[in-house]
């Protein structure tokens, strides 16, 4: 197994980057560490936004010192003692408690790549803190965020800027390309994360609903006469169905650019191509199963299964030296 940090905290990001750590292990180690930083760090400001306790101003002003002190702003050490007595997750504990060890990896990296990480997670908090400030600003049980636009803005700040920061440590560290492909490798970088990050929002909508939040947003609800709160009741899926079929749409041509992205990059590059491909063929899928289940039957969690991931990994590595197969395998 390709080693990253130590054994500590590689066991922290094992268990709180769960499928994802098996991209982030297999990382060029050009660049393994740099990439694998930035998750531990923006998965900490995460787990502070969306501590199931606390005030929101409490939650806000957490956030806003681990920001400073992440861009050395302060000396001062976020008290996060609070929160992470409060996690279920035993890895997430870990996390907070071991945030000083942990920014201090920065240390290691240069200042320009230091310097593209705090631009990321900078990014990456002030959609954290845009979300924690839109769902405590109203009253109700489940609030929703109002308009398309939103949407695509939440996810670009969470997940297509991480397309980008990517991008940039290849460029940087891994190999070169023209001005005209550099270009198209970060527009279709961006719409890579922003896949993921809808994945993760039309598969965890009851989820989502359960802390008082929809990601579907209130107009294109009222379009179809409905609203967050209708979404906590599994028999108006039918009803729901065309306009979540409209944002798996919209997550599959993500995904075409994603595709488009792993090609551009040379074919030499086998690890990067690999752990780039990996989320990919797993997000494809489940694609498919969101459209054949019930995503609001909250007792049945749609997702992929432990095995079928050990077979796509099992695929990618057969497959991510030849050409061929790895265009077959991605576009199957």
């Amino acid at each position: 197994m390709s080693r990253i940090f130590n054994s500590e905290i590689d066991a922290i990001l094992e268990g709180t980057s769960r499928s994802f750590y098996l991209s982030l292990k297999e990382l060029p180690r050009p660049i393994r560490k740099q990439v694998s930083l930035l998750y531990l760090l923006a998965r900490t400001s995460d787990t502070i936004a969306d501590s199931e306790r606390g005030s929101t101003s409490s939650r806000l002003d957490a956030l806003e010192s681990f920001n400073d002190f992440c861009m050395n702003k302060s000396d001062n050490l976020p008290v996060l003692k609070d929160i992470s007595i409060l996690q279920r997750n035993e890895s997430e504990r870990l996390l907070l408690e071991k945030i000083e060890q942990i920014v201090s990896i920065l240390e290691e990296f240069s200042e320009s790549d230091v310097e593209d990480i705090r631009k990321c997670l900078k990014i990456i908090i002030s959609g954290q803190i845009l979300d924690l400030e839109r769902f405590s600003s109203k009253r109700g049980n489940i609030i929703s965020i109002d308009t398309e636009k939103e949407l695509d803005d939440y996810a670009y700040r969470v997940a297509g800027s991480v397309g980008e920061f990517w991008t940039t440590m290849a460029l940087q560290h891994l190999f070169e390309i023209d001005e005209k492909s550099e270009q198209l490798l970060f527009d279709t970088g961006i719409k890579f994360g922003k896949a993921l990050q809808m994945i993760n929002i039309l598969r965890d909508i009851p989820a989502d609903l359960s802390l008082g939040r929809c990601y579907i947003p209130a107009s294109s609800l009222a379009d179809l006469g409905l609203n967050s709160v209708d979404l906590l009741d599994k028999r108006n899926m039918d009803i729901f169905r065309p306009l979540y079929n409209k944002y798996l749409d919209l997550t599959d041509l993500y995904f075409e650019s994603a595709v488009e992205y792993i090609e551009k990059i040379p074919h030499r590059q086998f690890r990067f191509r690999g752990a780039c491909m990996l989320p990919v063929i797993i997000g494809k899928r489940t694609s498919s199963l969101l459209r054949e289940g019930n995503v609001l039957d909250s007792e049945n969690r749609i997702k992929i299964d432990r095995s079928e991931i050990k077979k796509t990994v099992k695929n990618v590595v057969m497959a991510v030296p030849f050409r061929n197969s790895s265009q077959k395998l991605l576009r199957n």
